[in-house]
């Protein structure tokens, strides 16, 4: 387990490096700990969910991380001269059941977190960090990993090889091995501290999106059924009388209603809701926190050498620097705005004709359906009933078969799951019939499971470890709609689906030798999901898997002509709400000094900006989770817009093909960039593929907006 920038950051702190095993009784303890098992079962073994207890973990933690620090020590301190194999390799093979029980714990507070996780995450996040640290810290072990890195031209190394031990030693540098001791306490004091910080955070958010919004049938009014049933479902489940409906407080919730409602006074309700998670000024409110999170991040900067948290954090990116994402993000800023404008006036006589003189945030999505209806006849509640997420699930299986030979089988029941609404699919590679991963589906929201859609991999491919099938997972927060009832999604929510479909294929098809190699720096790893969405709207899906949930019927070729037309319909809104988020971020962190008032400054960028008043950020601070559960996303929120510039234009070179499907672009797009993990460079890697570098042109031709 050589660390990465990201993991050894956000994970964190100190414990005792002692496993409970100094006797006869605490090693049968030990034994008996499921959690400290290899997986057993098919698919080379399989994450025991149905054994899976929150007591379970303490023990679990202290002996994997036990044993994690002795086989550093070990190679720290191994009397034998460094070599490659006995250092960078034996590195690579640590850590092999910490990882185990942190996949197991990441789910479990990711997606069926209880009080009991929360407060397991909040005392063992700063242990994690303390721990990460005596790596990254290690004197020993950076004093051979440097050795390697001096002498590495004249080691006979393989061009991988030599990226590993390139990426390694930068790596360790960057989090801080070259400091004095006074200085690596100081640094691990601040890992701790922020470690203790995310989790804090977390579960504020995790608490202002379990709460619901109540309603009567009256207040339902423009409501479409299939929201409605959902709504209905949610208020039964919470034990509220007949004829309520209750509106969960995420965005797969919220959003329809924002769309349909023509109450105004519930769209201004239920948005209020959703922009003010994190920031009511009661016990869940995340200002402060913030505000201790981004000192905290730019002393941490200060320490290791850079101007701030932003320099820090984009040193292993494509970018490389803010300057560099911000002249990118700009460039698209100032077109999205004037869109924004003139989308706004073509919904003021919709508005209008409703006595509402003003359009306000809460209003922005249900006159925006107004204009689709006028401009292109067409409206979500026309769509919907062709996008059933259980035939859009079969049509994202066909697409990544035609595109990649990957096969899903489903195979729900054979193997355990951490939910009963979770289902499981063997992957085979069509072509040799070899079995090449296993995929979870975890598909509604519940009580505890983090808001917005995402991917994990609970065994990633490496062929060092002989970790061959990979295990890995997609979850999404659709509403669980009453038994019987189909599960009806807009065309965001579809494209979400396809997204992180795309974050699966990218891994499954992942096929390094080294566990470390085997990952993507931040502004890469959105890109081959960008991608995958692009397969939704092609003919063949739409023909073959956007079928009527009652009738079967496939969706006309009229109505598809349609959604094409008005594929840059509204791209002033949606880009303007990604990129406020993603300024607000990168602004947020060039601050040497760290001192802020979150709403404050919020405000004062977003005016500084020029942010129309008619929408807010899709992000805002006090909820933007992924700026401040972790260090993952802090400074490169931006990363989205980078990966789209290779995605649109990665898309164009289909087109220009005449097939979406053109296999020999899907194999150079496999070979080159999916499959290579992080193993060449991916500039190198998208050159490569394209034959230059990507020309942001298509991004904005996509959006619809100038391209001079």
């Amino acid at each position: 387990m050589l660390l990465g920038g990201a993991a050894a950051i956000a994970l964190c702190a100190a414990v005792p490096a002692t496993a409970a095993t100094s006797d006869a009784a605490a090693t049968a303890t030990v034994s008996n700990n499921v959690l400290l098992k290899d997986w057993t079962g098919p698919y080379d073994g399989v994450p025991p969910w149905d054994q899976v207890k929150p007591e379970l973990f303490p023990q679990a933690f202290e002996t994997g991380i036990a044993q994690l620090l002795a086989e550093t020590d070990a190679i720290a301190n191994n009397p034998e001269a460094p070599t490659f194999a006995n250092t960078i390799e034996a590195s690579e093979k640590t850590g092999r059941t910490l990882d185990r029980v942190q996949a197991l714990f990441g789910v479990m507070t990711d997606n069926m977190s209880t009080p009991a996780y929360q407060e397991l995450d909040k005392e063992w996040a700063p242990k994690f960090s303390a721990a990460y640290d005596k790596i990254n810290l290690n004197g020993k072990l950076f004093a051979r990993i440097s050795n390697l890195y001096d002498r590495r031209d004249s080691l006979g190394l393989d061009a991988k090889q030599m990226r590993l031990l390139t990426r390694t030693y930068e790596g360790f540098v960057r989090r801080g091995a070259k400091l004095d001791e006074a200085q690596k306490a100081q640094l691990s004091g601040y890992n701790q501290e922020l470690a203790t910080a995310f989790s804090e955070f977390n579960s504020h958010l995790l608490a202002d999106e379990a709460t619901f919004i109540q309603a009567s049938e009256a207040d339902m009014a423009g409501v479409t059924p299939d929201v409605k049933d959902a709504a209905a479902a949610v208020a039964k489940a919470k034990g509220l009388p007949a004829g309520t409906y209750a509106i969960r407080n995420t965005r797969s919730a919220v959003d329809p209603v924002l769309s349909s409602a023509s109450n105004r006074a519930l769209r201004e309700k239920v948005w209020r809701a959703f922009v003010n998670r994190g920031d009511n000024g009661d016990a869940n409110d995340n200002n402060a926190i913030i505000a201790k999170i981004v000192k905290l991040r730019a002393d941490r900067a200060k320490l290791l050498g850079y101007a701030n948290h932003a320099e820090w954090r984009m040193q292993d990116t494509m970018a490389k620097t803010p300057a560099r994402a911000m002249d990118l993000m700009m460039r698209v800023w100032k077109p999205a705005v004037a869109r924004v404008h003139e989308e706004v006036a073509d919904m003021q006589p919709f508005a209008a004709k409703d006595g509402v003189t003003t359009v306000e945030p809460w209003d922005y999505r249900y006159y925006q359906e107004k204009v689709r209806k006028a401009k292109y006849d067409l409206s979500e509640d026309e769509i919907k009933p062709y996008f059933e997420q259980s035939n859009l699930l079969k049509g994202m299986h066909w697409a990544a078969e035609q595109l990649y030979d990957l096969h899903f089988e489903e195979n729900t029941g054979k193997v355990p799951t951490f939910n009963p609404d979770v289902r499981t699919f063997e992957v085979t590679n069509k072509k040799t019939g070899e079995v090449v991963g296993l995929w979870y589906l975890d598909t509604y929201a519940r009580e505890g499971k983090r808001s917005g859609a995402w991917m994990n991999t609970y065994k990633a491919r490496a062929r060092l470890t002989n970790d061959n099938i990979v295990l890995a997972s997609n979850n999404n927060n659709f509403t669980k709609p009453e038994a019987g009832k189909p599960v009806l999604l807009s065309l965001d929510d579809a494209e979400t689906m396809f997204h992180e479909f795309g974050h699966a294929i990218h891994y499954l098809l992942v096929d390094v030798k080294y566990p470390s190699l085997g990952g993507s720096q931040r502004d890469f790893v959105e890109y081959p999901s960008q991608v995958n969405e692009n397969w939704l709207l092609t003919r063949p899906v739409l023909e073959k898997f956007a079928r009527h949930y009652k009738t079967g019927e496939p969706m006309p070729a009229a109505l598809v002509d349609k959604i094409n037309k008005a594929n840059t319909f509204n791209q002033g809104y949606d880009t303007v709400q990604y990129l406020s988020s993603a300024l607000v971020d990168m602004k947020l962190h060039l601050d040497p000094t760290g001192v802020v008032d979150p709403d404050a400054f919020e405000k004062k960028t977003l005016a500084e900006l020029g942010m129309p008043k008619e929408t807010v950020m899709r992000h805002r601070l006090p909820q933007f989770g992924h700026l401040f559960s972790s260090d993952s996303y802090s400074a490169g929120y931006y990363s989205y817009l980078w990966s789209e510039t290779m995605d649109a234009d990665t898309w164009a070179a289909f087109e220009e093909s005449g097939d979406p499907f053109n296999r020999k672009i899907a194999d150079s797009f496999r070979i080159n960039l999916l499959s290579t993990g992080n193993e060449t460079d991916r500039a190198e890697a998208y050159r490569k593929f394209r034959g230059r570098d990507p020309d942001v042109t298509a991004l904005l031709k996509r959006r619809g907006f100038p391209t001079n």
